[in-house]
């Protein structure tokens, strides 16, 4: 048996205001609270420094994009070279005149921007209008060779896509991050509440099965938007391990900070056990590039 290769996972679960300034000094402090707690890697929710904007279509939103790299992966270098510590951060990233991007930094323990994903898969929803604001990502599925563990990010509407996770996992990642922003319409919560959960878990946690790696998903909580109606974002950011199972998990309704140890040298132990890689097969997948398939 490998030798154990424990790496503490550090979420930080946090509550958005109007401020972003006041949104990043909370970021900030949640990344300092995961690291006191001896979190190595640690991930913030999606576009944590504003509110959802994306509730609505107004183009005095696109003034809250910057830079990536730009001022807040400056800030975040050094916060991690300061603690030793690896940061996934999501920000709304403007690429040029007209092209914005819903990207992730990752930057590493000595303090250096390794690089950036930006998400693929853009929804077009009620109350998450993203396709007005963000062009789809461009770089391809990533994994990122940190100080403490190969780190594949994704971004939450990402999450439903068996196919991302199963390319990002391809390229080696031992864990997959989806920074999120998800929660319910409130008028819909009693009916569909619970449903829309378990669907939102259930397909992360088979991702990590299907590919033998653990799963991180950072959410924001609280609700946001018109006071009759809004997303009350459903909190409950997790983890779970290449078995599926839910390692650690926040409330529903708080800002939270988790910190999870987990073992990476599991991962071979569960992909020689349960050899999903191994029995692919290649050769009959080439129709996945189709959109549908009309054999009628």
């Amino acid at each position: 048996m490998s030798p154990s290769r424990i790496v503490n996972l550090g979420l930080v679960q946090l509550r958005m205001g109007a401020d972003p300034e006041a949104n990043m000094a909370d970021a900030i402090v949640g990344v300092r609270a995961a690291a006191a707690q001896g979190a190595q890697i640690i991930c913030l929710p999606e576009l944590f420094r504003s509110h959802y904007f994306c509730q609505s279509e107004a183009h005095v939103n696109f003034a809250l994009a910057e830079p990536v790299p730009g001022p807040s992966t400056e800030l975040f270098c050094s916060l991690a070279h300061e603690l030793g510590v690896v940061i996934i951060a999501s920000l709304f990233e403007k690429r040029a005149e007209g092209l914005y991007h819903n990207t992730a930094a990752v930057i590493d323990a000595d303090g250096r921007y390794l690089g950036k994903y930006r998400k693929m898969h853009i929804p077009d929803d009620p109350l998450f209008y993203e396709k007005f604001y963000f062009t789809p990502g461009d770089l391809g599925f990533k994994v990122f060779p940190t100080r403490f563990g190969r780190v594949g990010v994704l971004i939450c509407w990402d999450q439903w896509y068996p196919e991302a996770a199963r390319l990002t996992a391809l390229r080696g990642a031992d864990m997959l991050l989806y920074p999120t922003a998800i929660g319910w319409h409130p008028s819909e919560r009693a009916e569909y509440g619970v449903a829309q959960h378990q669907s939102w878990e259930i397909i992360q946690r088979s991702h990590g099965v299907a590919n033998g790696c653990y799963v991180v998903s950072v959410n924001r909580t609280g609700h946001e938007g018109d006071p009759a109606g809004g997303i009350e974002f459903w909190g409950q950011s997790f983890v779970s391990d290449p078995s599926g199972s839910i390692l650690a998990k926040a409330p529903v309704g708080e800002p939270t900070i988790l910190v999870v140890p987990v073992d990476l040298a599991r991962l071979d132990i569960q992909r020689t056990h349960w050899p999903f890689l191994r029995d692919r097969r290649i050769d009959a997948y080439g129709e996945l590039t189709k959109r549908y398939i009309d054999d009628m």
